[in-house]
């Protein structure tokens, strides 16, 4: 019994096949008409029509005298087939299915299930997977169902319940009424297979029925899958200000395309010439204002682009033509303080939008500016000190002009200040009794930091003012009494010479140029020596009075001599 099961069941698929080859025939030149199948795939499909059924099988029973008899099936020409079908997705859905094959002659002298037509009734309901290809105008489809089947029996037997399976195909054809909600199946070929146990009492038995069936009639289409995502589409302008003339680039950017599909462009809008993702525009024509271009994209095949409502968007973009406007200029003044009678160079930078030839002129408030470019020369020759405005004009050939200042200042001629005599120390020399004139080291550190400033300042020169005590005065005053009568006497003037010995270190020790060196005395009273740094262009006369010069012919610089042995152990013991 399987070998004979297979063997229809191989009879079916060769049958389903062949019934499916021109399928793809159709596909394969496809109407120019839009179905409703491809574009918005329906998610509940509900079939009714007629149906044959072609049973092969028989009935092996037992009849009341105990003799075994076999009754066999006959096709049913007259038949109803019903089925619904959800879909997951554009291709797998779920179906039911419910077929009736009952209208075949009934004759209750007769003893044979088919042959004769007695009760050669079949209902069959099942349920399982379809799977269908959605294409043009077309849908070819297959099924695969387990069902409970009702088979008519042998010799009066009532109806009973079994199992089976269908499986099959078939192709429908999308019309484009109720909106392509209604398609025509066309055909519907399905190998069934039915086994019924009618009992092991008289006119009983097996029954393993192979059947083909074939049907036709209308499918209504309810609801749709969700469609593709639509294209989408942006454009762009730029630039997005222009002025006449010139050149304008608006670009497409289209998304979610198929890149299966052939895709093109069309545009609109004033002077705008492009095909493909860009256009132009040309604006010498073009008013001052907005202007608007529009593009759309279609996808889809080759001749068909844009005939499903997704493969179609829209863009627009805009961009302004402005009216010529006049030139800008910035004016400079390098360098921008001068001397009278200096010059300086006067430079303008000007912009003209639209590219027209410029000309420039200059004026100042004070001085002279010649020069037609974008530079010019400044004269300050004639004008005051103090601060000139110099103007700057630049014109067109529109007419058009703009204007910018600069500002200059003519200083008056440097005049440096009068330099002055600048008192740098002063050295005590009330230190050593027994050499009140002698240049101790407290003396050199002082002296050696004013040879320092000697030598940054070399132009400088510097004047030493010795001082006396009224002690020393008396003294010195005493020493020319006795001078006087007596000319060999010695007269010793306490002032002049600290000031001859100070200088004589700074030259002999510091190598400072005697020539930069002078000495003086002063009136006042103290054993000092004051120590003067005299710049250059300075007077030592003006800045500091009472004082006078010293003869260093006849005051000469004493030797730095140590103390005598006595000297030091009388220091010592006291």
């Amino acid at each position: 019994m399987q070998n004979r099961v297979m063997k229809y069941v191989g009879r079916a698929v060769a049958l389903a096949s062949v019934a499916l080859l021109p399928v793809a025939l159709v596909a394969q030149a496809a109407s120019s008409a839009k179905g409703a199948s491809n574009d918005s795939p329906s998610k509940w499909d509900v079939f009714a029509g007629y149906s044959y059924l072609a049973p092969k099988g028989t009935v092996t029973t037992t009849n009341a005298a105990g003799t075994s008899e076999s009754a066999s099936y006959d096709s049913v020409n007259a038949g109803g087939l019903f089925s619904g079908a959800y879909f997951f997705n554009k291709y797998v859905g779920l179906q039911a299915e419910v077929g009736i094959h009952q209208w075949g002659v009934q004759n209750s002298n007769t003893s044979s299930t088919g042959t004769e037509g007695n009760n050669d009734g079949f209902t069959t309901v099942g349920a399982g997977a379809i799977f269908r290809y959605p294409a043009e105008n077309i849908t070819p489809f297959a099924h695969f169902l387990a069902n409970a089947d009702r088979v008519g029996g042998p010799y009066f037997e009532p109806d009973t319940w079994g199992e089976g399976l269908t499986l099959g195909g078939g192709l429908d054809y999308e019309t484009p009424w109720f909106n392509h909600h209604l398609a025509i199946r066309l055909f519907q070929a399905d190998y069934e297979f039915m086994h019924a146990d009618f009992g092991p009492k008289a006119y009983g038995g097996r029954a393993n029925i192979n059947a083909a069936r074939l049907s036709t009639g209308v499918v209504l289409h309810i609801g749709t899958i969700a469609p593709p995502t639509p294209v989408t589409l942006a454009a762009t302008a730029s630039p997005q200000t222009v002025f006449p003339g010139d050149p304008v680039t608006v670009s497409a950017t289209a998304g979610n395309l198929n890149p299966k599909d052939n895709v093109i462009y069309s545009w609109s809008g004033d002077g705008v010439t492009g095909n493909g993702t860009s256009a132009t525009v040309a604006t010498a024509a073009l008013q001052p204002g907005v202007h608007t271009v529009q593009v759309v994209v279609k996808e889809g095949k080759a001749g068909k682009e844009g005939l499903k409502p997704w493969e179609t968007a829209t863009s627009t973009t805009s961009f302004t033509v402005k009216e010529f406007e006049p030139p800008t200029i910035s004016l400079s003044v390098s360098p921008s303080t001068i001397k009278p009678g200096d010059t300086a160079t006067v430079t303008a930078v000007a912009v003209s939008p639209q590219n027209r030839p410029l000309t420039y002129n200059y004026s100042a408030s004070a001085g002279t500016v010649s020069g037609t470019g974008t530079t010019a020369q400044y004269s300050s020759a004639g004008a005051p000190t103090g601060a000139v405005e110099i103007t700057g004009t630049v014109a067109d050939d529109k007419g058009h002009t703009a204007t910018a200042s600069t500002t200059l200042t003519i200083t008056a001629p440097y005049v440096p200040p009068t330099p002055h005599v600048e008192k740098k120390s002063t050295i005590s020399f009330d230190r050593d009794k027994k050499r009140p004139t002698r240049v101790d080291n407290e003396a050199k550190a002082t002296l050696d930091q004013f040879a320092l400033d000697l030598k940054q300042q070399a132009d400088a020169k510097a004047v030493l003012v010795g001082q006396s005590d009224e002690k020393e005065k008396a003294i010195t005053a005493k020493q020319q009494k006795i001078a006087a009568k007596n000319k060999r006497a010695k007269v010793e003037d306490f002032a002049a010479q600290r000031a001859v010995n100070s200088k004589d270190y700074l030259v002999t020790e510091q190598g400072i140029d005697a020539s930069r060196i002078s000495v003086a005395t002063t009136t006042n009273d103290g054993q000092t020596v004051d120590n003067y740094l005299v710049p250059s262009g300075a007077s030592f006369a003006a800045d500091v009075t009472g004082t006078s010069a010293v003869d260093e012919t006849t005051v000469k610089p004493e030797a730095r001599k140590p103390l005598a042995a006595k000297s030091h152990k009388a220091a010592k013991a006291k």
